[in-house]
């Protein structure tokens, strides 16, 4: 009977919706970069529109300051170079102190980012108060597999195709005013087009691209969360040079797990709803849905990477905020979970029914698909039918599979 309050008062509060706002829910966090390859054709161009690219609405932004990473290799980058720079640039370290909001000049963490992003009560989250209270370590546990465990590092390694080995190449180039700085996010670039205009946008039209994405996850588990809090967490409460200095000088506790790779080719992406005068919207267009078709790949590989969406009615059509960016057609199928809290505070998923997507009712939510006027692009998210269940309620989760 307790569990059952429990599970009411979950999805009535911590997963309450409005027809006006969306559900909040523990999504996973991402941190996508992009490998560049300044000899290649377009790479200027593919490298200025990927600091526009936004993390995918399904995931928290857990980006860090280094988004691009130069490589003179022609080829598609070797995965043990990216390893290299994974572990050179301490990327896990510096997604862990990101978690915990660490100022870098005081070495200070807190609690806060963990609090927002899953709905805790942060006064549980005192880590002192934690060490002897039962709740508290378990809340910490249900952090860490909720949220920390759930943070992902994909490296995209986008490549022009270029259709013929191009023999216009001159006319294809684009210009880039100023300079864009690989390892800073957010740097601006001014775009100025050639005096070959007219041939420019006959070949944007036809601007195709594939990419591979490796997918990393972050290393989280009991001994490290034991070692963090123990040895390097500390606060203006209780401040320690000693600990500070020794999570700067940490090289060997935080680490990424290598979990696959996925390549697709972008394909024919239309023209309609741009602006031919503005190039570089279209390769901005392609690159987008190109990750997030790279996205849906790995997800349909790797079951521990896929995303749970909640319901946003259920009554009289059961709906959600989902749609042809996340992958989903008349094939694609979705367990209907139910999210509670058990006595200590940790959290439990139990699957309570199947849905699949309703045949002409999947939004189009792909980037720009409003603007060429795609079939569905005006829906405000995809309708299912029931396979299997009993009632279902706004705000529970439902997750692809197979």
């Amino acid at each position: 009977m307790n569990k059952y309050i429990t599970t009411i008062i979950l999805v009535f509060t911590v997963l309450s919706v409005s027809s006006q706002e969306e559900t909040k829910y523990r999504r996973s966090s991402l941190y996508s970069m992009l490998i560049s390859h300044p000899s290649q054709q377009f790479d200027k161009e593919i490298t200025g529109v990927f600091f526009t690219i936004p993390v995918p609405d399904k995931f928290n932004n857990h980006d860090l300051s280094v988004k691009i990473v130069s490589s003179d290799e022609k080829r598609q980058e070797k995965l043990e170079v990216i390893n290299s720079f994974i572990e050179k640039n301490a990327l896990p370290r510096r997604m862990v102190g990101k978690w915990f909001d660490r100022d870098p000049e005081t070495g200070y963490f807190d609690m806060n980012l963990i609090a927002d992003r899953g709905q805790y009560d942060a006064s549980y989250f005192d880590v002192n108060i934690a060490k002897m209270s039962a709740r508290g370590t378990a809340q910490l546990a249900d952090a860490g597999e909720e949220l920390i465990g759930n943070t992902y590092l994909i490296v995209n390694d986008i490549k022009y195709l270029d259709k013929a080995d191009v023999a216009k190449t001159s006319a294809m180039a684009l210009k880039i005013g100023g300079q864009i700085a690989g390892a800073a996010m957010g740097n601006s670039y001014v775009t100025a087009l050639t005096d070959k205009a007219g041939d420019l946008v006959a070949s944007i039209k036809g601007f195709k691209v594939t990419v591979t994405t490796y997918l990393y996850r972050l290393d989280w588990n009991d001994e490290v969360a034991a070692t963090l809090y123990t040895s390097y967490y500390i606060t203006e409460q209780d401040f320690d040079a000693k600990k500070k200095e020794a999570f700067n000088d940490e090289k060997k506790l935080f680490k990424m797990k290598y979990i696959g790779k996925q390549s697709v080719n972008s394909g024919n992406t239309s023209i309609e709803g741009l602006n031919t005068e503005t190039p570089e919207q279209m390769i901005r267009k392609v690159c987008t849905r190109a990750i997030d078709k790279s996205i849906v790949e790995l997800q349909r590989a790797h079951e521990e990477f896929r995303v749970k969406t909640p319901l946003f009615s259920t009554g009289p059509t059961i709906t959600a905020k989902i749609g042809m960016k996340e992958g989903v057609d008349v094939a694609s199928k979705f367990e209907v979970l139910e999210q509670s809290i058990d006595k200590n505070g940790k959290t439990e998923y139990k699957r309570v029914g199947v849905i699949k997507p309703v045949p002409g009712k999947i939004w189009d939510n792909r980037y720009m698909a409003v603007e060429e006027k795609a079939v569905n692009a005006n829906l405000t998210g995809t309708e299912f039918r029931k396979v299997s269940g009993g009632d279902f309620m706004v705000g529970m989760l439902i997750r692809e599979i197979k």
